[in-house]
């Protein structure tokens, strides 16, 4: 790949290549965007097949996260971190402390998490080397039921969009993935009176969902086609495709899956079917708020009273799509974009720090 010419297009500032023969550290840290802040996202271990793919990955999520940060109403910038290999090999104290050292040397301008295969531990071991990580034990911790209050709370809205009240008593809603965000949103869907249909690769997940909360469960192939009022995503991206999108029958479309939409051509599909799509990094941008408030003193009260502020987010962007006749997904970049711009031009005025 012409790598200068992939940062051209998408306006990215910084591509940083770590390497430790001894700890066998290879990572790559993606820098998209920081006119708002810091750029803050997790480190994701995997077993790349090329360094091509690590490069193309870490480059996507990070300018992913700038949409994110910016519509959550963050003061952050957008970055993220992949170290390559298997996690069940390569993981090691000294590899990650290796990894800090890295993520230190950038002076702050990125802040690393959990993603993908590294969790609560990993970041301890970070934080041995350098200040600039949150998700830490004993203070946001696991992002998972903060994550799925937001999106509970982005249901809500589109809901009332569609049906014309916040009431889910009675409205039928597939859940693909129980997980522990899939697991909280069921939580929070059954005590409203919604009636869940659900499906994950791991029947002890399903199971306690269908004693727990009287689910009806379905098989994995079969939930695209269920016959629901709302589709919630909670597994793997890339699930409204080409194989899938036709056999949808339900009026909305919002989980906490990342990059649900396999192609923009799908998010445009999904319009012209009427069916609204909450666009994925907004809804279950919950898991960012969670860590942001590390940043200023965790208090759980005011992560989840600004994670309550995913439902206005998601109303601006049915109102952007309305005003400007966009889908759902273009109505959030244009909002992200909006504020970017408008921040960017507060800054321009220098200020001596």
């Amino acid at each position: 790949m012409n790598i200068f010419d992939y940062l051209k297009e998408y306006d990215y500032e910084q591509v940083v290549f770590c390497q430790d023969k001894h700890s066998g550290l290879k990572a790559i840290i993606g820098i998209h965007d920081t006119t708002l802040g810091p750029a803050l996202g997790g480190t994701r271990i995997w077993d790349y097949k090329s360094e091509e793919e690590a490069i193309i990955d870490v480059l996507r999520l990070a300018r992913g996260m700038t949409y994110k940060n910016a519509a959550a109403g963050l003061n952050l910038g957008g970055g993220k971190a992949v170290i390559i290999g298997d996690p069940e090999k390569i993981k090691s104290e000294e590899l990650f402390r290796t990894f800090g050292r890295f993520v230190e040397s950038l002076g702050g301008r990125y802040i690393t998490a959990e993603d993908m295969n590294a969790g609560t531990k990993d970041m301890a071991y970070i934080n041995e080397e350098t200040n600039y990580v949150v998700g830490l034990e004993g203070k946001s911790g696991n992002p998972s039921p903060v994550t799925a209050f937001g999106v509970f709370k982005g249901i809500l809205a589109a809901v009332d969009e569609v049906y014309g009240s916040e009431g889910l008593k009675g409205k039928t809603v597939a859940v693909q993935g129980l997980g522990a965000v899939g697991y909280g949103l069921c939580e929070y869907l059954h005590k409203a009176g919604a009636k869940l249909l659900v499906t994950d690769i791991r029947k002890d997940s399903i199971e306690k969902i269908v004693n727990e909360f009287g689910a009806k469960s379905v098989n994995p192939d079969d939930i695209y086609g269920v016959d629901c009022d709302i589709f919630a995503p909670c597994a793997m991206g890339a699930i409204i495709n080409d194989f899938t999108i036709d056999k949808l029958k339900c009026k909305i479309v919002a989980g906490c899956a990342n990059n649900q939409l396999a192609e923009e051509k799908h998010g445009d599909m999904l319009m012209e079917k009427e069916i609204l799509y909450i666009p994925d990094y907004v809804i279950n941008s919950g898991g960012v708020i969670n860590v942001y408030e590390e940043l200023k003193g965790y208090n759980k009260e005011r992560a989840m009273d600004r994670a309550a502020g995913i439902y206005d987010s998601v109303k601006k962007i049915i109102e952007i799509s309305k005003r400007d006749n966009i889908p759902t997904y273009k109505a959030a970049n244009r909002m992200a974009e909006e504020r970017i711009a408008a921040i960017g031009r507060v800054k321009k005025m220098y200020l001596k720090k």
